[in-house]
């Protein structure tokens, strides 16, 4: 600009002079004073001002904002120098200074001279019993177990026959061994305020029979979008609630698996199916607004509550109790006795870790396996063996009678494939179809 306004510094010279004396030569009248004086406020000017009192050197060119820069940073340095010395002067005179003799040893004193050596191997010894110190307990295990005693939850040990079935995952962060007791306990709280009550008397047009084949194709979808397990257990968990809650008519009834498939694929899923698969794999019964309408009507009557424990919850937690290590044959017959007990409304009246537990009952009594029901499984699972019984009775019930069942027979040809081991093919459970007998006579 033209009218630069510099301002007036003591130690810049007859230049500096010149330059002021052109400036205010060339400054218009006092109206247009207010709008360039403004450009002072801005950060466009830097004064120089002296360090330790000293004036600063005379300037013969006008001063730039690198120049200034410079020089504050020459004179920084230059201060910085003039503190060290006196302090470089005072280390001179510790080093000169001689330390004091020590006392002098009596005759009679025994002297213990100690080498290098060992003074290494005492550094060693400290390392090597550091190492073999015991890990401690973090601080949410120390603080957790001050809650618990606090509140009066000091739990009892295990007994010696329980497995501990964590002490694997310690490691495992994904695992949350310091919290898993404590969820699954939250979970058998909380797990009969979203179980379903037999509702069925209230539906005029459908019944249990239409309900168990929507079930077995609600199976056989998942099971060609290859969706995860987690899937299939809340799609019925949200079938069964939503049937228990409102009125549906026969027509609709196989919109309402698909919707509830749909959410709870939206809900577990990462990449869910589109409303369009839906639609067609439902060969096209219903169009793409019947969907997202039934969707919905489904979570307005839910509530949007779609946090329940599911029978796979547990499920994960018992067929870990029941085999240490982890068999692949018992998983699959535990989740084929789970499906097929699921499909039949009979198992309603039972909470979800009932159901769970009863399919670990079952598949271990069908693999006879000894004992079928063990401490561990007691502790893990909250029943007694003859809690599970009766569950475990009707599931065995419904493995002898899948291979005749032909309108529903996607899950007995899910679990006869080699890839699930062919669990469906073994013969049901002796013991427990022997104990059944007596009651139907």
């Amino acid at each position: 600009m033209a009218s630069r306004h510099v301002p007036q510094e003591q130690n810049r010279g007859d230049a500096v002079g010149a330059v002021k004396q052109k400036v205010n030569m060339a400054v218009p009248a006092a109206g247009q004073v207010k709008s360039r004086r403004a450009l002072g406020d801005i950060g466009n000017l830097v004064k120089l001002r002296p360090l330790d009192g000293k004036p600063l050197p005379a300037i013969t060119r006008p001063v730039t904002r690198s120049f200034c820069a410079q020089l504050l940073a020459n004179a920084q340095r230059d201060a910085a120098e003039n503190k060290k010395k006196p302090m470089a002067v005072n280390a001179a005179k510790k080093k000169a200074t001689v330390k004091p003799k020590p006392p002098p040893v009596p005759e009679n004193a025994t002297v213990i001279e100690i080498s290098p050596d060992t003074q290494e191997e005492r550094k060693s010894g400290s390392s090597s019993s550091s190492r073999n110190k015991k890990p401690q307990s973090s601080l949410t295990s120390t603080l957790t177990a001050r809650s618990k005693a606090a509140c009066g939850l000091n739990y009892k040990p295990k007994p010696a026959n329980v497995v501990d079935i964590d002490a694997q995952d310690i490691d495992n962060e994904l695992a949350e061994v310091e919290y898993v007791e404590d969820i699954y306990k939250f979970y058998k709280l909380i797990e009969n305020e979203s179980k379903v009550h037999d509702y069925m008397h209230s539906q005029p047009e459908i019944n249990d029979k239409m309900r168990a084949i929507l079930i077995d194709w609600l199976i056989e979808v998942h099971n060609k979008f290859e969706l995860m397990n987690e899937t299939l257990y809340l799609t019925i968990n949200i079938v069964d609630r939503f049937l228990a809650s409102e009125t549906v008519a026969r027509r609709e009834l196989q919109c309402v698996g698909m919707s509830a498939m749909l959410i709870a694929s939206k809900y577990e899923e990462i990449w869910a199916p589109e409303v369009n698969d839906f639609v067609q794999i439902s060969d096209r019964a219903y169009e793409h607004r019947h969907v997202l309408v039934m969707e919905k009507r489904i979570l307005g009557r839910l509530e949007w509550n779609l946090t329940v424990p599911t029978p796979y919850v547990f499920l994960t937690r018992f067929i870990k109790a029941a085999a240490t290590p982890p068999e692949i044959n018992m998983e699959h017959m535990v989740y084929f006795y789970a499906e097929l007990g699921m499909m039949h409304y009979e198992i309603i009246r039972f909470c979800p870790s009932m159901v769970a537990a009863a399919a670990v009952y079952a598949a271990r009594s069908t693999l006879n396996k000894s004992p079928v029901w063990h401490e561990t499984l007691e502790m893990h699972t909250g029943f007694e063996e003859r809690q599970v019984m009766e569950c475990a009775k009707m599931m065995a019930v419904f493995h002898s009678v899948a291979k005749d069942d032909e309108k529903r027979k996607v899950i007995y040809r899910k679990y006869s494939s080699v890839t699930r081991g062919a669990v469906a093919l073994y013969p049901p459970a002796k013991a427990l179809l022997a104990a059944v007998m007596p009651l139907s006579s």
